[in-house]
């Protein structure tokens, strides 16, 4: 995605209800954030769910085995939620109409859109496309959206509304001239169809609107036989081929027709020598596929190509493959958002390679027109996202599943469920407010190691499983607080100060609770947050080479918001609007896009010196000493 900065407007999927289908007889719905991560144990319906999309957006068809066993298999229903919907569509006669005057908004004004499948067939159809909406049920103002236009105006005459100054070329304008002749619509929630006229037109304008899905099954073949494992590439060379066939046709028939000319002219020759030979004799001509003259692998330093490569990194790329593909998708159906569904992306990955996978996946959910849902029953990936990005689905005793978004309970409940928490081999927690404050940390122990210093190698102690980050922001604080102190680990709380002095840090009482243990530290940063201690010429470079052309000229004060003023920046270096004059809700995306880049890519633009600048107290290297001090005395 490098340099590219999406303006088009796009639908975001926020919502998944799923009805009859496998192992949901009765309804249950599961809410989508920019990053989701279904966890769960096995077999309790992750993949389900993401099967359910799948159908959904038409990636794959149901089969006979999708209906549930213990509900109305003619009813398998599965329904999306969309928020972030266009300005206006155009339906008919390049009028264009909005979603809300067509009365196609839910409750909560986002669109609803249900498909009901009859799971009773051998091949299983769908029955209806419909839209729950606030919808007009009032007896001759309930129908419109399924009239023709003759029968609208016949509507119009029954009712004795006058036309004579709509537009009637289109039918939403008449239907527009009805609805708002009735006192009392009686509005209520009700599904609409979209596959008869004006619904019909409406669901075909919003085609283009919807996201492209792209899942990636966590049993997706890569074993050595496999071709697409083999060498992923040679998927690419067929579908290049496909793309350019009618010009390899002419030249087929050309090389064809040439050959055929001289053999026939050969032939001709034999003939006046010797006719009883030259009668046996026609002119064949035979041809190979086209892709088998092309020959492609990916391999290593050493010269080892895929197939000939370990499971995980096989599948490591199969993962960005898949991503290239659904990238190349999106494209060609001019789509203007993607989301990327990716079943247990740890399988067969190494625990470093699992949190950099993560962090890619993080990273990718944080551009516009992105979203990422993942499933993992892993704990550390599970440890490693914000409470509000989890959704736990578990089953209790007789079957009955549940979903919930991400709480202290239910995070003491997963925690329970999954064994976040290992019960031996650690030596010290970090508590942090987020994730983006382990990239950070993560980040600059490598740099300085890498220029020599002795502090310790973060991602090393966490991958052997002797350090453990928690994310403690918000509502996890105190959950994780009490859950810490009975484990009788040493512990680091690392906190923003947030709050100029002299006020006390924002959680100066949190601190005081932790630095009355033994073995814990609890501190605050002295500026406002980790993001203030970046080097303002790391932002630059980063942007310049994104293709933005971001120019910060002096360090940041100390209590800066950083990441505000670099959504900021990096918005006007794209050609957005004033900043005071962007919608709230974009602001804050930006924001968030802001900070993720600032603690992933922008960090990694750091040094020792440009450290030593922007922390001169060295704050953050004696943090690593007191990481270094609690193993060290642990150990002893």
């Amino acid at each position: 995605m490098k340099g590219v900065f999406w303006r088009i407007k796009f639908m975001r999927l926020i919502g998944l209800t799923v009805e009859n289908f496998r192992c949901y007889a009765a309804p249950i719905s599961v809410r989508f954030n920019d990053l989701t991560a279904l966890v769960g144990r096995n077999d309790v319906g992750k993949s389900t769910l993401m099967d359910a999309l799948s159908i959904f957006f038409d990636t794959t068809n149901p089969d006979k085995d999708d209906a549930s066993k213990n509900g109305d298999p003619k009813l398998m229903r599965i329904s999306c939620e969309f928020d972030q919907l266009p300005a206006s569509i155009v339906v008919d006669a390049e009028f264009p109409t909005t979603l809300a005057s067509e009365f196609l908004l839910s409750r909560a004004g986002t669109l609803v859109v249900r498909k009901t499948y009859n799971g009773a067939l051998a091949s299983p159809k769908a029955s209806s496309i419909e839209a729950i909406a606030m919808h007009p049920t009032t007896d001759g103002y309930n129908d419109l959206l399924a009239l023709r236009k003759a029968d609208l105006s016949k509507r119009a005459a029954a009712l004795g509304i006058e036309l004579n100054d709509v537009d009637k070329r289109a039918n939403a304008p008449v239907r527009s001239a009805i609805w708002a002749s009735c006192d009392d619509l009686q509005l209520a929630e009700v599904p609409v169809s979209l596959e008869v006229e004006g619904g019909k037109q409406v669901w075909a304008a919003l085609q283009r609107f919807l996201p492209t899905f792209a899942l990636f099954k966590s049993d997706r073949a890569s074993t050595d036989q496999d071709a697409e494992a083999q060498d992923p590439l040679k998927a690419a060379i067929r579908e290049a081929i496909r793309e350019v066939e009618p010009k390899l046709q002419e030249v087929k028939d050309y090389v064809e027709a040439e050959v055929k000319k001289i053999a026939a002219a050969t032939v001709d020759k034999l003939r006046e020598m010797d006719a009883s030979i030259a009668e046996t004799l026609a002119p064949i001509v035979t041809t190979k596929k086209w892709d088998t003259l092309f020959s492609t692998s990916i391999t290593g330093d050493e010269g080892i190509p895929l197939n000939k490569r370990g499971s995980g990194v096989k599948r490591l790329v199969l993962l960005n493959f898949f991503r290239a593909q659904a990238e190349k998708n999106a494209v060609e159906r001019n789509s203007t958002s993607i989301i990327y569904a990716i079943e247990e992306p740890e399988t067969s990955q190494h625990p470093r390679n699992q949190r950099l996978l993560l962090k890619a996946l993080r990273e990718l959910a944080a551009v516009d027109g992105r979203q990422v849902i993942i499933t993992t029953h892993t704990p550390m990936l599970s440890r490693h996202l914000p409470e509000g990005d989890v959704r736990f689905i578990r089953r209790n005793d007789v079957g009955l599943r549940s979903i919930d978004e991400g709480s202290p309970e239910i995070s003491e409940e997963m925690a329970k469920s999954l064994g976040v928490l290992p019960d031996h081999n650690v030596k010290v927690f970090i508590g942090v407010e987020g994730p983006h404050d382990i990239s950070f940390l993560t980040a600059i122990a490598r740099i300085l190691r890498a220029a020599g210093e002795d502090v310790p190698d973060l991602e090393r102690l966490e991958v052997d499983g002797e350090l453990i980050f928690i994310p403690l922001g918000g509502s996890n604080l105190a959950v994780w607080s009490s859950r810490l102190k009975a484990l009788n680990r040493p512990e680091l709380h690392i906190c923003d100060r947030d709050n100029p002095p002299p006020a006390n840090p924002k959680y100066h009482d949190h601190m005081v609770k932790v630095n009355a243990r033994p073995t814990c530290l609890a501190v605050a940063t002295n500026k406002r947050e980790l993001e203030n201690y970046l080097h303002h010429e790391a932002i630059n470079e980063f942007y310049a080479e994104n293709g933005a052309a971001v120019a910060f000229g002096a360090p940041f004060a100390d209590f800066d918001d950083v990441p505000q003023r670099v959504a900021e920046a990096a918005h006007l270096a794209s050609g957005g609007a004033e900043w005071a004059n962007v919608a709230q809700d974009k602001r804050s995306k930006k924001m968030r896009q802001a900070k993720s880049s600032l603690n992933n890519g922008i960090v990694a633009k750091m040094t020792a010196d440009r450290l030593t600048q922007t922390d001169p107290d060295n704050e953050i290297r004696n943090w690593f000493g007191e990481v270094s001090r609690m193993i060290a005395e642990f150990d002893a």
